[in-house]
């Protein structure tokens, strides 16, 4: 069979089977009344998978299954405690280092994704065969569900498809087992007719050092017609803004990005929040701030752990739960978050309106993982008990269970500093790259209060006096109005002074991240602390004096 011929064919079925699985993600009735079922599925196939592996074996997962439906969950609980990264090192470091199978999962997990966290350390995933399974599943559901945001499979994959990931360099050790970044383990799975539009291909996949990496992709895809575009938004933007400059500086006829890839059919993005990014997006875009967005957008929610959300609705900022794709899901209560005995909800049980840290059951060997990410829903599906629901699971991501500012009782997570920046850049036109905030501890001439960092264009900080005046104004009002705590503590000449904002130059961030060693990949700026040693790093790293 022809090498033309053979694609057609796994194009039509690829096709056939995309417009199956779309039709079924696009019932929202179906997803209202069965995710709840799908999860005790999930539950229990995780449970029979894991029952002979040591991990099953000490938490009587055997005896578990005998349970019904409506006591599984329940049961789970009352055997498997939650935890957190510290409980399982012992364990993966036997899987991992000592090449021990049937330890979390059955057989020998060959593969483990290595993520440095801002509050964690170093920590080794398991990534198991069937959690790759998942991954691509999930990455399927993707493609079909964007023609929901009006771009089909074709259009997508006429041209490259830009995958923004980590290095994909890889450590093997004696027993055959690999550990790198999650892009490093899923890009050598990418195989023909896949690798026809996949970009930027092994050499520029293999960097690790970032700046070198964005410069040669940059190079790269000038000369490609990009169709397709997936990673953090963060990272996008720099891309975007370096294949614009090098347009330019060539002497090309380009005005912005739409004139360099005018087939550009979706842009994925994900990990970090879009919205403070927005305005340098359509700038960078089609030179407004305020004007024409990328031709689509769908925002994704993966983790190293596993494949959680994705968006189904275009202007929908909530991200349906991947219900049947071989994880189970808690959530508890943010209040809760270190107690040893908190309270537990499957996503038919949690409220609207409060804050939840998400727990995870992985197809890789994780039990009860608390993975750190803070959630809050906008539909909650239909109870085993009756309760109607009033939709899909759909939540949104607000924050880290360890990204706060609380050191006067103000109380602010990062949805509250994601807004009121996002809210200043709107009001004040100010085009802003990175961020993060954390408390002015008080002094004898100073009293308490909070400084934001923001990197803005040269241009702009030539004229910062007024801008800095008003995006101040801007970013103090939206957090008085996003948190009572705050208000209360702004308010009377003994409270919180004005916040600080403080200008420093695009980039200042990312050299100060490249400083720790936590440049690129899935390492993402904290947008808040409640400590200064993340503001500090990066004043240091602007010139910017103490």
């Amino acid at each position: 069979m022809s090498r033309w011929r053979a694609t057609r064919l796994i194009g039509v079925a690829l096709s056939a089977w995309l417009s199956r699985r779309a039709r079924l993600l696009a019932d929202v009735e179906f997803w209202r009344r069965n995710t709840s079922r799908l999860q005790v599925d999930q539950l229990r196939q995780l449970l029979q998978r894991a029952a002979s592996t040591e991990f099953g074996r000490g938490h009587r997962f055997k005896t578990l299954l005998r349970a019904t439906d409506v006591d599984l969950v329940s049961a789970y609980r009352c055997e498997v405690p939650i935890a957190d990264i510290a409980a399982f090192r012992p364990l993966i470091a036997r899987m991992r280092e000592g090449g021990e199978p049937n330890v979390l999962w059955p057989g020998l997990v060959r593969a483990f994704a290595q993520t440095s966290g801002t509050t964690a350390g170093d920590k080794y995933i398991p990534v198991s065969q069937e959690m790759m399974r998942g991954n691509l599943r999930a990455a399927m559901d993707l493609f079909a569900t964007s023609a929901r945001f009006g771009t089909s499979l074709a259009a997508m994959t006429a041209g490259r498809c830009v995958f923004l990931g980590g290095s994909t360099a890889l450590a093997m050790n004696e027993h055959g087992i690999a550990t790198g970044d999650l892009s490093g383990l899923v890009t050598p799975l990418i195989r023909w007719p896949a690798s026809a539009v996949y970009s930027p291909g092994p050499d520029i996949a293999l960097m690790r050092d970032w700046p070198r990496k964005i410069e040669a992709l940059a190079r790269l895809t000038l000369e490609q017609d990009v169709t397709f575009v997936s990673g953090m938004a963060s990272w996008e933007l720099v891309l975007f803004k370096r294949v614009v400059e090098l347009a330019r500086e060539r002497g090309q006829a380009v005005g912005q990005l739409r004139d360099i890839w005018p087939n550009l059919a979706m842009l994925v993005h994900g990990g970090v929040n879009y919205a403070p990014f927005a305005a340098s997006m359509r700038d960078v875009w089609s030179g407004s701030r305020s004007g024409e967005d990328f031709p689509h957008r769908l925002e994704v929610y993966p983790a190293s752990e596993g494949f959680i959300a994705m968006q189904d609705s275009p202007g929908d900022p909530g991200l349906r739960l991947l219900a049947d794709n071989g994880i189970h899901y808690e959530f508890v209560p943010l209040e809760q978050g270190d107690c040893d005995d908190a309270e537990a909800f499957t996503c038919a049980e949690v409220e609207l309106g409060q804050r939840y840290l998400v727990v995870m059951s992985t197809n890789a060997g994780l039990w009860r993982y608390r993975i750190g990410d803070v959630v809050e829903f906008d539909s909650v599906p239909a109870r085993p008990d009756g309760r109607s629901g009033t939709g899909p699971c759909r939540l949104r991501i607000v924050g880290r269970q360890k990204h706060f500012i609380n050191a006067f009782g103000e109380n602010l997570i990062v949805e509250n500093i994601e807004m009121a920046v996002t809210a200043a850049a709107s009001a004040t036109g100010a085009v802003i790259g990175e961020f993060t905030a954390a408390p002015v501890y008080p002094t004898r001439d100073q009293r308490a209060g909070l400084e934001l960092i923001v990197e803005l264009d040269r241009s702009e900080r030539e004229h910062d006096a007024a801008l800095l005046r008003s995006f101040r104004g801007v970013f103090d009002s939206a957090l008085c109005a996003l948190s009572v705590d705050y208000s209360v503590k702004r308010s009377g000449d003994c409270g919180m002074s004005e916040p600080t904002v403080t200008f420093v130059p695009t980039g200042s961030v990312h050299r100060w991240m490249a400083a720790c060693g936590k440049l690129g990949g899935q390492h993402k700026c904290p947008r808040c602390a409640n400590h200064r040693e993340y503001v500090d790093g990066v004043r240091r790293a602007a010139g910017v004096s103490q």
